[in-house]
C-alpha cells in the first residue's frame, strides 16, 4: 500500500464525518502512515501456539479453558 497523502487523509476523514482543518491534513496523514507501518510489522509476527485472549483471566493470573 502506498502512503496516505494529506489530501487523501482529508477526504477519508470527511467521509467518516470528521472534517479536518486544512492545517491538520499533513499531520494526520503522517500519523496514519506511522500507525500503518507499526501494524504492518505486527501482521508479520508468527504467534504460533499463542492462546486467544479469551483463554486468560486477569483475576486468576493465568490461563483457563473457556467453555
Amino acid at each position: 500500500m502506498s502512503e496516505l497523502t494529506p489530501d487523501e487523509a482529508a477526504r477519508l476523514a470527511a467521509r467518516a464525518g470528521l472534517p479536518l482543518a486544512a492545517a491538520r491534513h499533513t499531520t494526520v496523514a503522517a500519523v496514519a502512515n506511522h500507525i500503518h507501518s507499526v501494524v504492518s510489522v505486527l501482521r508479520d509476527l508468527d504467534f504460533g501456539d499463542t492462546p486467544p485472549a479469551s483463554a486468560y483471566r486477569v483475576e486468576e493470573g493465568g490461563r483457563h479453558v473457556a467453555g
